[in-house]
């Protein structure tokens, strides 16, 4: 296969459920240290072995008893709260109305392999994929439910984000969970490779461990994830090839000043500049295509010569940094949560990074090992 292929993972199929499990986790100190990476160095058949030491030496703990985890992270002011759980992948769905979880990017399998790889040999999840929906009333009073009672771990990791974690082990609160959850249908908002990977260990191994992945999944509609733009530098194309393009594909190109540019940006309209002149372009959309898509899937091939390369970046300034002779950035509207979850679930592929959901979690509040299962 072509190493460079891009392909749709499998879908899991419904109910949408989430496992409890054992959580492994870092001393708060240790959160969001560039040097607790070396926990997953290679050789990654050590970590097991690196694990026992680590703990040993009070810099990690395992809960005794599984559990589904309430997990809130607050990071410039922004508050994201999400249930991490081990996601069942056990089951492929049998149609389009049976979809759990939607992706919205293609994957490269090569990728997807040697990450499947990796976790094997680490025997570990070592972070949550992060899925979006739009939680049922009855599942989002449930988490307030939860949050009103003190929780187990609250501190500042040194990333500067602030971490506050719920266990939640109470029979009764886990069905109403699982209730919650059985016709809910989730969008992947980071982790493509990630999830595609959970598939291929549950495909090489079924019935065990590997029948799940960890995930955090978040909704949108209480602390929802913020969805940002990401921009792109095309090399080897000018100003004015692009905008022969615009009027190839029925697109108009404007000169403005770059206050107006920049002002003009929206779900149909992209901003470009060379580094001396500065343009609109006006895209003609329908309601349920993405600017992104259009950019990739009509513009690029209408250029009458290039790009060589194309580059991104997630702010302006920086897109603006990284502009050379010769190039074109292209600076991009944010696409709307609820045109990705349309377009995924109308099982079409947005390009390669088209979606930038922030923040993130630090890495080692949450880690889940195969071997405690």
């Amino acid at each position: 296969m072509d190493a460079n292929a891009v392909v749709i993972p499998p879908y899991v199929g419904r109910p949408l459920r989430l496992v409890p499990f054992r959580g492994v986790r870092l001393n708060p100190r240790r959160v969001g240290d560039p040097s607790s990476g070396r926990l997953f160095a290679r050789p990654y058949r050590a970590v097991a072995a690196r694990l026992t030491q680590w703990q040993e030496r009070g810099q990690l703990r395992r809960d005794d008893e599984p559990a589904l985890y309430l997990h809130e992270y607050i990071v410039g002011g922004l508050t994201v709260r999400g249930l991490v759980g081990a996601l069942d992948i056990s089951h492929r769905a049998s149609g389009p109305e049976d979809r759990a979880v939607l992706p919205h990017e293609g994957i490269h399998p090569v990728q997807a392999d040697e990450l499947a790889d990796r976790m094997t040999e680490l025997a570990l999840n070592p972070a949550p994929i992060l899925l979006v929906h739009r939680a049922p009333a009855e599942m989002r009073a449930i988490v307030h439910r939860v949050i009103a009672d003190p929780p187990v771990d609250d501190f500042v990791d040194r990333n500067e984000q602030r971490h506050r974690i719920w266990p939640i082990r109470d029979p009764s609160v886990l069905a109403a969970i699982d209730d919650g959850l059985a016709r809910s249908q989730a969008l992947i908002a980071d982790g493509h490779h990630r999830y595609a990977a959970y598939l291929r260990m549950q495909r090489r191994s079924p019935g065990g461990a590997t029948d799940r992945g960890l995930a955090m999944l978040v909704d949108q509609e209480d602390t929802p994830l913020f969805l940002g733009p990401i921009h792109r530098i095309l090399t080897g194309v000018s100003l004015d090839d692009l905008a022969t393009a615009a009027e190839t594909v029925g697109a108009s190109l404007e000169l403005v000043d770059r206050p107006a540019a920049v002002h003009a940006l929206g779900p149909a309209t992209l901003a470009a500049t060379d580094g001396r002149r500065w343009a609109t372009v006006k895209l003609q959309l329908p309601e349920d295509r993405a600017a992104v898509e259009h950019l990739h899937d009509d513009l690029v091939p209408a250029l009458p010569r290039g790009p060589q390369r194309i580059e991104y970046h997630h702010s302006v300034e920086a897109t603006l940094a990284r502009l050379r002779r010769d190039s074109v950035a292209v600076l991009m509207p944010a696409p709307d949560v609820d045109l990705v979850l349309k377009i995924a679930a109308d099982d079409r592929l947005l390009p390669e990074k088209a979606t930038s959901f922030q923040p993130k979690p630090s890495v080692g509040v949450l880690i889940r090992s195969l071997r405690d299962e």
